[in-house]
């Protein structure tokens, strides 16, 4: 079975009734998506089924958003305060900087119920009893029990902060698919593409949740920002930048680890060199990018976390990255931040065991490509 793009948009119409996907924009970033699902990824019985079901779920987000709006242009009035985003290679702690972060009422974070489901807006009054929160916590358990070595590799709870890639994906341009499937053609073209209506999307999105739904300061988390934001910032003029930092030798072993495993879900393809090279040439072009951003920005607006800090003393690091950004760390964002911080103690969850030999890869051979990087941060632990 192929995928084609007219399916996937009729079958996306015909299951809500609506037809109207705004932009032209995403149509490209899909088409270069299916092409690559038909022609690269090797996709395998339950891989098509995955993939059909993530693309169609995208396309009917979209169609409701673009309705909301429609039917509400109000909308649009709403302003975006900060947002504060966490940015730093994969593996680095982005994920518990994120949700400590998301602990302090002051910020409103995307939560994984609904990035899976932007429609309807959610309502303050009814945000924790929503229906799509057990819908959300029946997929994770359907996951964590199809593929149990996930609980050790990340953390997912149906309330919890959670990357801001479904948004983007709903562009298509987005490195989640890469993150699932082998796609290496797709994943070149995504590195030169033209970013700006991506993050302009995004930030309808962001305007759609926190209509009905405050506070307005929010905080962001995903590592793949690091790669357009010139994008980002010209969307988000006021975005400041917490970047965790951690050895990138220990980083590609782990992400290729994460990565090689999500992979096999979709597809029996298993070639683990080939993934360690494809890696270390996406995530070192990130970091480089994202240091000539910073060099051409200046550093007021960033704050550097060590993943070593971190682990060792969360609320400290936290109130550190709090002056920094002039941000009032309050009694009650403390206690609540605490909380968070003993309840998900590192290594609660399993242990992920990885191998950089295994993906072909050596410290050194690592370390040197990220060598300029190395150079200006603490990033050995």
């Amino acid at each position: 079975m192929t995928f084609t793009v007219e399916e996937l948009e009729d079958g996306a119409r015909a299951a809500i009734g609506l037809s109207d996907f705004g932009s032209s924009y995403y149509r490209e970033g899909l088409e270069r998506t299916v092409e690559a699902l038909n022609t690269e990824a090797d996709l395998n019985d339950m891989g098509r089924v995955i993939q059909h079901a993530t693309i169609s779920n995208a396309l009917i987000q979209r169609l409701r958003i673009i309705e909301t709006y429609k039917q509400h242009p109000e909308i649009d009035d709403e302003v975006i305060g900060g947002p504060v985003f966490v940015i730093g290679l994969p593996r680095t702690g982005t994920t518990a900087l994120s949700q400590l972060v998301a602990s302090d009422p002051q910020f409103r974070s995307l939560r994984l119920w609904e990035s899976q489901a932007c429609t309807p807006p959610p309502e303050a009054a009814t945000q924790h009893e929503d229906p799509r929160i057990a819908q959300a916590a029946e997929g994770i358990a359907m996951m964590n029990s199809m593929f149990p070595r996930m609980r050790s590799m990340m953390n997912s709870e149906p309330q919890a902060a959670t990357e801001c890639q479904d948004l983007m994906g709903m562009s298509f341009r987005t490195f989640h698919f890469d993150g699932v499937v082998r796609v290496p053609a797709y994943l070149r073209w995504l590195l030169h593409c033209d970013m700006r209506e991506t993050y302009l999307f995004h930030r309808q999105v962001l305007k759609l949740l926190q209509w009905h739904c405050p506070p307005t300061l929010w905080h962001l988390r995903t590592p793949v920002h690091m790669f357009a934001l010139d994008a980002l910032v010209e969307a988000y003029p006021n975005a400041k930048f917490l970047w965790s930092h951690r050895d990138p030798a220990k980083v590609l072993a782990s992400v290729c680890s994460l990565i090689q495993y999500v992979r096999s879900w979709s597809s029996d393809r298993d070639d683990p060199v080939e993934l360690g090279a494809e890696q270390l040439e996406c995530w070192s072009e990130g970091v480089r990018r994202a240091m000539d951003f910073r060099k051409r920005l200046g550093d007021d607006r960033f704050v550097d976390v060590s993943f070593a800090d971190l682990n060792a003393d969360p609320i400290g690091t936290l109130d550190d990255c709090y002056r920094h950004l002039d941000l009032a760390f309050t009694e009650e964002a403390r206690r609540r931040v605490r909380q968070w911080a003993d309840e998900h103690r590192p290594g609660s969850r399993g242990e992920h065991i990885y191998d950089l030999a295994d993906y072909g890869l050596t410290t050194g051979q690592v370390r040197e490509s990220f060598g300029e990087y190395l150079a200006a941060y603490d990033a050995t632990a």
